[in-house]
């Protein structure tokens, strides 16, 4: 342990198109929407994460929401990298520090993603000061988060639902042997919701009332065992162009959803039928993972083991599965250095 380690600090990042989670002497530290707030005259950042936020939707012109990535990889080189900065920033432990530690640094990346994206990852984790950058590819991260033995030879598929892309992967020998991303997640749900509430109910909702709505009401099938409450959603009458107040069920939603959903339903049986025999034997007997916020939307585990005829298990916690692998593969870089990238 010479000076220099002890100058360097750990982090795992999670840079997600929703939520951006860090970790840090394995603890979550950092755990706020991937959003920052920017002043249009200066060009200074105003604020980041959970207060631009609460920003979104109802600034005026001299304020400007920006949300820097885009299908999980980064669409605003320079928002996405001043968001990183302050998130590092207010660790508590290099809050503390009189200057700014030198970082080792894990990150994970959709398995779709391009060079060219991926070099803007490394770059803007260079200009952090990281000496040491290693990628990693989040379904991989997510099978360790849950808990998944990946050096094992045996067959597993996870299906990482974020807000961005879904990230569906067969992982075996600490390797992604077929994957499929598709941009189909939580943003398009959000979005899905936005038009069938302007469609049916003739109501303008904003993109924060619309991800409310899928939070509080949200399901992937009309069938569920404990049903939510119906909810009354408030926004701007189309054709009065007043404000107004509807009642909105879960049957609607699913309705709304039908479509995306059906379309993540074919990339899982896409993914099943590039799958090796031996290994569509271990899933068998396996089933599916699924991991990311998305994940969480009622009756979708049920819906997926219906079309697939495997039981579906949904990780705990699923919004933090990817960046807790993310940080046991920091921790353990000796025994994951097959599955990083440098």
């Amino acid at each position: 342990m010479g000076f220099f380690d002890f100058m360097t600090e750990d982090i795992a990042i999670d840079l997600g198109t929703a939520n951006t989670l860090i970790i840090h002497d394995g603890k979550v530290v950092i755990d706020a929407p991937s959003i920052v707030a920017r002043d249009r005259s200066t060009g200074k950042i105003i604020a980041t994460g959970k207060k631009a936020s609460l920003m979104q939707g109802k600034t005026h012109e001299n304020i400007k929401t920006i949300r820097p990535l885009k299908d999980g990889v980064i669409a605003d080189f320079e928002a996405s990298e001043q968001m990183i900065k302050e998130f590092i920033k207010n660790i508590p432990s290099i809050k503390k520090r009189f200057f700014t530690p030198s970082l080792r640094m894990v990150v994970c990346i959709p398995s779709g993603i391009t060079e060219v994206e991926k070099r803007a990852v490394i770059d803007s984790a260079e200009h952090m000061n990281a000496k040491e950058i290693y990628l990693i590819h989040e379904p991989m991260a997510a099978a360790i988060g849950i808990g998944i033995d990946i050096m094992q030879p045996k067959g597993n598929m996870i299906i990482d639902i974020g807000g961005g892309t879904t990230e569906i992967a067969v992982i075996a020998l600490g390797g992604i042997v077929c994957d499929k991303s598709v941009k189909v997640a939580g943003d398009v749900f959000t979005s899905d919701i936005a038009y069938y509430m302007r469609t049916q109910h003739n109501l303008y909702v904003g993109e924060r009332t619309a991800e409310k709505i899928k939070i509080q009401i949200g399901a992937a099938t009309e069938d569920l065992e404990t049903p939510p409450e119906e909810m009354l959603v408030q926004g701007r009458d189309l054709l009065s162009g007043k404000p107004k107040q509807v009642q909105v069920s879960f049957r609607e939603i699913s309705k709304a959803l039908d479509k995306s959903i059906l379309r993540i339903e074919d990339a899982v049986m896409e993914t099943l039928s590039k799958t090796p025999p031996e290994l569509a034997a271990d899933i068998y007997n396996t089933g599916i993972y699924l991991a990311g916020g998305g994940s969480m939307l009622r009756g979708l585990d049920k819906r997926l083991s219906r079309k697939t005829d495997l039981p579906v298990y949904v990780a705990e916690d699923p919004l933090r599965a990817v960046v807790r692998g993310t940080g046991i593969a920091l921790k353990d870089l000796e025994k994951y250095k097959n599955v990083l990238m440098k």
